[in-house]
């Protein structure tokens, strides 16, 4: 991959680039960056260049021999570790037996989120962990030498899925690398990741892509107006990911809007038995989905109360889900936005945790109950609003 293709992170590229030059690569380095952002692009990018025969000031040549292997992701030099999980045809789970599954998606979508894995792997109802069979992989492939390039490169892919147990294993090798073997961490979410591991890395910190550079890759992805792509990256926030789901209007995100339609109406009504039934079918879908339907209700009360308030230019989201925060809004005000948030935010912490999703969805269901009732205050009384309009 090269950095060219890799969206916007201009300053990022330029740092990553003065290091090789100066030869001043730091053995260890932790990309972190929110969802979207091109962490994992990045590092490939970073590790095509560092390999690369004929690189040139800025990028790699993309012709060499060690070029064409690293397009495929096969070159003998790199290698990965990412979150797996047992299937009905893989026991004992390790990196190196869903290696075809990892480059089919590394060549489809780079950008690919961690539930996008688990799907691609068939273990959307299971947690990824990077297990002790996948440390000491770790350690067998970097005590051998370099077949072809200067480094060995590791890259870790979402290190903060590390079991635990067998953190010491990692630290080892990352107090004491091999010569020329470069570790590279990539991830979202820094305060998940061991302490210990995060202080023997160097950070390189990414942020949210800009406005600019997102519009013109979706523009040119999709051969979509320049004006609707902009519209894209105002609502994606800087998020690839995010931008790519509003485009392709995923299956997962129409069913979300539907679920949490009928929620709200049935927490409206009050009608606890049909609201039983929901939560029996909810449970049922999988945690990483459980946890994608939380994020999109977060997303859409934060919708419902910049409409209440007035604030539309804020708004990340569009069509009919636009139209349903208009018509939520009037129960989502200062009065119990900030409970509703929090109640969310605990079961999806729950949920993540594996947490019994029937329990956590029920409680919360009640609580909700009970939220939308709340009068905002401050303000003289609104007009009743039929269930009708949830």
């Amino acid at each position: 991959m090269l950095f060219s293709d890799v969206i916007g992170q201009d300053l990022i590229k330029n740092r990553l680039t003065k290091t090789v030059e100066d030869n001043r690569i730091s053995h260890a380095q932790l990309f972190v960056g929110p969802e979207g952002s091109g962490t994992l692009p990045m590092a490939l990018a970073f590790a095509q260049y560092i390999s690369c025969e004929n690189r040139e000031a800025t990028d790699s040549c993309n012709k060499c021999p060690s070029c064409i292997k690293y397009n495929k992701f096969s070159h003998p030099d790199l290698h990965f570790i990412y979150p797996v999980n047992s299937t009905k045809d893989v026991q004992k789970a390790t990196s190196a037996k869903f290696s075809e599954s990892w480059r089919k998606q590394l060549q489809a979508n780079p950008y690919m989120s961690l539930p996008q894995w688990y799907g691609a792997i068939g273990i959307e109802n299971k947690q990824g962990i990077i297990n002790k069979l996948d440390c000491d992989e770790v350690i067998k492939s970097l005590s051998l030498m370099a077949y072809e390039a200067e480094y060995k490169i590791m890259i870790i892919w979402r290190p903060e899925r590390l079991f635990h147990a067998v953190a010491p294993k990692l630290l080892k090798i990352l107090e004491e690398p091999p010569k020329k073997t470069l570790f590279l961490l990539v991830s979202e979410n820094r305060e998940g990741i061991i302490k210990t591991i995060v202080s023997r890395t160097q950070i390189v910190s990414f942020k949210q892509i800009d406005r600019d550079s997102l519009g013109e890759a979706i523009e040119k992805k999709y051969m979509i107006e320049s004006e609707k792509a902009k519209e894209v990256s105002r609502l994606s926030m800087g998020n690839y990911t995010e931008a790519v789901r509003i485009m392709e209007k995923s299956e997962n995100r129409e069913f979300y809007a539907e679920k949490f339609k009928l929620w709200m109406r049935l927490c409206y009504m009050k009608d606890v038995i049909k609201l039983m039934s929901w939560v029996n079918d909810m449970s049922k879908i999988g945690r990483e989905r459980q946890k994608g339907f939380m994020s999109h209700v977060l997303d859409m009360i934060r919708a419902s109360l910049l409409i209440n308030y007035r604030h539309s230019e804020g708004l990340r989201v569009m069509g009919k889900d636009r139209e349903f925060a208009a018509n939520f809004s009037p129960f989502v005000h200062a009065g119990n936005c900030r409970e509703m948030i929090c109640e969310f935010n605990t079961s999806y912490y729950g949920i993540e945790r594996n947490g019994n999703a029937k329990i956590l969805l029920l409680d919360l269901s009640l609580k909700m109950v009970q939220l939308l009732r709340i009068k905002e205050p401050q303000h003289l009384e609104m007009e009743t609003i039929k269930s009708d309009n949830v």
